[in-house]
């Protein structure tokens, strides 16, 4: 097949849609009040996420003048630019009515988002006296006219831009100029909770103010020493290029080196300039000059807040009613004896969904690994780790009782590298052998082996996953775990390790599917086996449950089993430039995205395989980077039981027709309403294991 980039969707206005479904969720009047602030507090700090990684890797290109690469973006650079930035001011404007809508209705459950104007004379006291002990100790605000050079505004920060104009006795005399104005910057404190909620009224409501506004409502003690007639305040913000420049000095450790570039990202090239679209056009264009702005710079007129992140912190109340309710992790049945969990996993596969089974299984092996006098060693990687990781005290505990220990962290895991920091330089001074990757290549691979001495022999034990050992995460992300003692399987898992300590040796797996060497490959052969058997007339399907789908040459490869009638259905969560439906490229494909309570993050494969069906879960989404700039590592599945899990998972997803919105050349995120009983997957699912525990 001739590529055309019309066969494509534009990734980063990809990912934009998917921003949109979660927004789609904070409207959504069918999901609980407070859940859906949350919602918004989750579409903001997605955005963030993108100006500072796909916003600013498209600047770059623009910068550097290379606005042809029309292969890479599917148009050029600087009109993509454009386009996400007049995307972006469409969904802001409608998330600001949103969260409107959702503060009118929060106030009839007597739960009011006040402003400093909406303030009562009873709650003023309480005000003051709550902004003076622990508001203004630590406000720093900046005086711009004493500034030669304007102050470092942070990345993640946001100020209130003030603007004070003068009485005309006071006007400020200097180098024969009238200086009737004095412009500042207060930066809002991210040391305390951003919601000030006040007393409970007789009528027991409750009132919460904003941070911002309680020092919009001080402002007078913070500018007393000023004459001034009036005082304007509008909050901006500044996003940055999170880009590492990692140092290529040699006498410099791998953990020292990040670090430097981790503190010198502060410094990143401004990518947005977010500015509450209220503000008066003398500040705006005073700021723009100061912070030499420039028109490549997204510039994103707003609300009146921003880190609108913040609201997934938003404080509950007492009001249970308007959250979510929870709901208890289950056991897995074979798992849940108080005995050994290397006997139990010593006779069947085992599979773990969190969060609707639990975490702890993982600990609890870790934990048994770390005192069970027959383990020699524990072998794991990591990519992103709670900022409390009871995974990594395992660890340690494991090498204190002489356990050997290794260890491959990914530094480099964005937006994660200090956590990771911490956590390497305390299992290394605790005796943990740390392993920091392969050249060129991020290791984005969740796994663990453990080796066993049994009767003088070596049985190894250990777990494949499709997310990160991370136990805050795991309440909220959906996940596939594989606890086995496989031989064929954990024989090739030995072999990735070896791979991190001697990686010019590239091994060759009979069974696991490793990026970046053979996934491609062993990916494409499966389709090319589905093809082969529709032309035969065999059964032939493919069944795909992916965060994101982006690699044009897999792409290329669905389209060439969808001409031939290959059925492909495809659950993907995120980013997807594959374009289904469309007759002579596509018309056997359709694609669905579920967005709800949960973060929809495990990757399944199933092939038809003629009625003998090959299942694989794996740490992979199909993006270049996954596929050729990773390892990873892809598990079959032979455990039937396990099999059949897995394939029941997907076909409740994929009849999901409450929370599954339909992907499709127009983009409109339309729901799939097809008639058929209610079936919202998440819950059918917890009730699925439910009925298997």
């Amino acid at each position: 097949m001739s590529r055309n980039l019309y066969q494509y969707i534009n990734r980063d206005l990809s990912w934009l849609q998917f921003n949109a479904r979660v927004l789609q969720e904070a409207e959504d009047e069918t999901v609980p009040l407070l859940e859906r602030l949350r919602f918004i507090g989750i579409f903001s700090n997605n955005l963030d996420e993108f100006f500072r990684v796909r916003y600013a890797a498209v600047q770059r290109i623009v910068t550097a003048g290379k606005t042809g690469k029309r292969a890479l973006y599917g148009k050029e650079a600087r009109l993509l630019l454009e386009e996400i930035t007049s995307i972006v001011i469409e969904q802001q404007t409608k998330s600001l009515l949103i969260i409107r809508h959702i503060q009118e209705e929060l106030g009839k459950h007597g739960i009011h988002v006040i402003k400093e104007h909406q303030v009562r004379p009873s709650q003023h006291e309480y005000l003051k006296a709550y902004f003076k002990e622990k508001v203004r100790p630590l406000l720093m605000t900046f005086m711009l006219d004493e500034f030669d050079k304007f102050p470092h505004l942070k990345d993640k920060a946001v100020y209130l831009s003030i603007k004070l104009t003068l009485d005309e006795d006071s006007l400020d005399f200097e180098n024969g100029e009238v200086r009737n104005k004095i412009f500042a910057l207060i930066e809002i404190p991210t040391t305390i909770n951003r919601f000030v909620v006040l007393p409970k009224e007789e009528d027991g409501s409750q009132a919460v103010i904003i941070i911002d506004d309680l020092i919009r409502y001080c402002m007078e003690e913070i500018f007393n020493i000023f004459e001034y007639v009036d005082c304007t305040a509008h909050m901006i913000k500044i996003t940055r290029d999170a880009e590492l420049d990692i140092d290529s000095d040699f006498k410099k450790s791998f953990i020292e080196k990040i670090s430097n570039s981790v503190h010198h990202r502060r410094d990143g090239n401004p990518v947005r300039f977010v500015y509450d679209k209220t503000i008066d056009e003398e500040t705006l264009q005073f700021l723009l000059h100061k912070l030499e702005i420039d028109e490549t710079d997204s510039l994103i007129p707003g609300g009146r807040y921003h880190n609108r992140r913040d609201y997934m912190s938003f404080p509950t109340l007492g009001h249970e009613e308007l959250t979510y309710q929870r709901i208890r992790p289950l056991p897995v049945k074979g798992l849940e004896t108080s005995g050994s969990i290397f006997k139990t996993i010593a006779y069947k596969d085992y599979l773990i969904y969190t969060p609707y089974q639990s975490f702890s299984y993982v600990i609890n092996f870790l934990r048994e690994a770390a005192i069970d006098p027959k383990v020699r060693n524990i072998k794991i990687t990591i990519y992103r780790l709670s900022s409390i990781s009871q995974v990594a005290n395992a660890l340690i505990n494991a090498a204190k009782n002489g356990k050997e220990v290794t260890v491959q962290i990914e530094l480099r895991a964005r937006f994660d590298e200090e956590n990771n920091i911490k956590y390497a330089e305390i299992m290394q001074e605790e005796g943990v052998k740390l392993v920091f990757g392969v050249p060129g290549l991020k290791v984005h691979s969740k796994t663990c082996v453990v080796e066993r001495n049994e009767n003088g022999k070596i049985k190894r034990y250990g777990f494949i996953s499709t997310g990160n050992f991370n136990e805050s995460t795991a309440k909220v992300y959906t996940d596939y775990t594989l606890f086995t003692s496989n031989v064929a399987i954990l024989k090739d898992l030995s072999k990735v390790f070896n791979f991190f300590e001697i990686n010019y040796k590239v091994n060759r797996y009979r069974h696991l599917v490793v990026s970046p060497h053979y996934a491609r490959k062993t990916f494409s052969k499966l389709i090319s086996t589905e093809v082969q058997n529709k032309l035969a007339g065999k059964e032939a399907y493919i069944r795909i449950k992916l965060n994101s789908l982006t690699d044009h040459d897999m792409i290329d490869k669905l389209y060439e089993a969808s001409n031939v009638g290959v059925r492909v259905d495809l659950i993907i969560r995120g980013m997807c430039c594959l374009i289904p439906g469309v007759q002579g490229m596509s018309e056997n494909i359709k694609v669905i995205s579920v967005v709800d309570k949960f973060l929809e993050h495990p990757r399944l494969f199933i092939f038809g395989n003629g009625g003998e069906p090959k299942v694989y879960i794996s740490s992979a989404d199909w993006m270049t980077r996954n596929l050729d700039r990773r390892v990873e590592v892809g598990c079959p599945i032979f455990d039937e039981n396990v099999k059949k899990q897995l394939m029941d998972t997907f076909e409740i997803c994929w009849t999901d027709n409450v929370k599954a919105r339909i992907l499709d050349e127009h983009q409109r995120n339309e729901y799939v309403k097809d008639g058929k009983p209610y079936n919202r997957s998440q819950i059918t699912l917890y009730e699925y294991y439910k009925n298997l525990s």
